[in-house]
């Protein structure tokens, strides 16, 4: 039997609503350790988990993020509590400040080269440009507004 096609899902702004934690790298002091320790409290987006139940019925589920390798046990507990499927979860390492769109493109392909990536999902405009240009297939998660400071994050840090 052959193995099932990848549905690949980003968490921040995808998946799980960040807005509640962002206070705490809003402004000059970025308190990163607050921002990434409020994460277990993010509540679901309910159009994207729908996107991926309904996307586990024909694809195998894996995650690409750009939170830190040191979330991944929150992360992991945050997945399962929500009742989204197991799956893959690929992090940025916990040194890594490249920009997400660097990144997470460099993760995916890590992911396609051990099988199609039927769709992937992302939030961020600039990750799913390159994604795009790649040549893989996009779904742009837009069910959440554009929050400037998550992007400076994304971008600019290198954070999340």
């Amino acid at each position: 039997m052959a193995p099932r096609s990848l549905a690949v899902f980003d968490l921040d702004g995808t998946l799980a609503d960040v807005r509640h934690r962002l206070h705490h790298i809003d402004g000059r002091r970025r308190d990163w350790d607050a921002f990434f320790a409020a994460a277990p409290g993010d509540p679901p987006l309910a159009r994207g988990v729908a996107l991926a139940l309904s996307s586990a019925e024909r694809h195998e589920l894996a995650y690409v993020t750009g939170r830190p390798e040191r979330c991944r046990r929150d992360t992991l507990e945050w997945l399962a509590r929500h009742g989204l499927p197991a799956g893959r979860l690929l992090m940025r390492g916990d040194r890594d400040r490249r920009p997400a769109r660097v990144v997470k493109l460099e993760l995916l392909r890590r992911l396609a080269g051990e099988g199609t990536v039927a769709l992937v999902v992302d939030d961020d405009h600039q990750v799913c440009d390159a994604y795009e240009a790649a040549g893989f297939p996009v779904v742009r998660a837009g069910w959440t507004a554009a929050e400037p400071v998550l992007e400076e994050a994304q971008e600019r840090e290198g954070r999340t």
